[in-house]
């Protein structure tokens, strides 16, 4: 049986249907279902000058790619313009990621891709709404998820995330980056196929606290963190400066890098290759990946977003499936 993904089209006003109709136009080699309004999708091939043909999901003879896309039709709540924000439409945007979400735990397909929301306008319309990676998370009952980016060679996984500067290195505690290693690790192994991870982690502190002399918490929490962690059987490295860990001579020879946190390792993983990257959601049941940029409001139904992201987070959503059919069939 071929692999099917769900792809939430996000905000509508924003690029994510644009992004949609773009990846429409190719051959694709993985069964899509973008869950969506039918109408914002018709509308924006129009004005991208683009052909489409739309399916019902469940329809015979349904399919996406060569200027067809198959579509599990959600009515948004207001009429869509390209750039302008609706908080109207917020539940609507909420209501498609529930939908994905059901339909992956019911096995009506086998990962999520979601194109970018936006955060405030959903708030605004009444939902309480913090990200894509914690809708999941509580979706799917999980204490703890992991965010990692990725390119076609580079991974780079996050002990903390959306945090100020000033809160990071009290959120890295030794239990915290113990859990966040075993999920990395553990999701490596279940969904990349890597059967013995290496993980290069990096220290909290320029020159990783250059024993002491520049911060005490890779002696104290970070190392006897890793320490334990090797007793369990993982495979670590570190912990490393952040602007050595980053070089060929490290990274030729792992498999992922873990940083403290969001701007320890985000910058390099983006300068590799923004517009190229997926986002990941480890430590879900599921299999969701995302795109690595805003819904870019000015781009909307210009012709001018750039739809490699998304590619990008498709191939890894379908790598990620492909390997956990193999893991639950062997």
């Amino acid at each position: 049986m071929s692999l099917r993904l769900a792809v939430t089209a996000g905000e509508p006003a924003g690029i994510g249907p644009d992004l949609c109709v773009q990846i429409a136009q190719a051959k694709l080699s993985t069964d899509l279902v973008v869950i969506t309004d039918p109408a914002v999708l018709a509308d924006r091939a129009d004005s991208l000058g683009l052909p489409l043909t739309l399916h019902t999901f469940g329809d015979a003879g349904a399919q996406s790619g060569n200027g067809h896309l198959t579509v599990f039709p959600v009515p948004v709540n207001a009429a869509v313009s390209p750039g302008v924000l609706n908080k109207e439409n917020g539940a609507f945007v909420i209501e498609t990621l529930r939908i994905a979400a059901e339909g992956c735990v019911d096995g009506r397909w086998d990962g999520i891709v979601t194109a970018p929301v936006h955060k405030g306008v959903i708030n605004e319309s009444g939902v309480l709404f913090s990200g894509h990676t914690e809708y999941f998370r509580d979706y799917c009952g999980v204490e703890e998820v992991v965010m990692m980016l990725a390119t076609e060679d580079l991974r780079v996984a996050l002990v903390t995330t959306h945090l100020p500067l000033k809160d990071v290195a009290d959120a890295c505690t030794g239990d915290r980056i113990q859990r966040v290693s075993r999920i990395l690790n553990n999701d490596l192994q279940q969904f990349f196929g890597v059967p013995a991870p290496h993980i290069l982690v990096a220290g909290l502190n320029p020159h990783a606290g250059e024993d002491g002399h520049l911060g005490r918490e890779e002696i104290d929490t970070i190392i006897p963190a890793l320490n334990a962690l090797r007793e369990e059987g993982l495979n670590l490295t570190g912990p490393l400066p952040a602007d050595t860990l980053f070089t060929p001579k490290y990274l030729d020879n792992a498999d992922a890098a873990l940083a403290m946190y969001h701007d320890q390792g985000l910058p390099v993983l983006k300068f590799h290759g923004f517009g190229r990257a997926a986002n990941i959601t480890l430590g879900l049941p599921i299999v969701r990946t995302s795109v690595d940029h805003g819904t870019a409001l000015d781009l909307a139904g210009t012709g001018k977003a750039d739809s490699g992201s998304l590619h990008t987070a498709i191939q890894v959503a379908t790598q990620m499936a492909t390997n956990r059919r193999k893991e639950i069939t062997q």
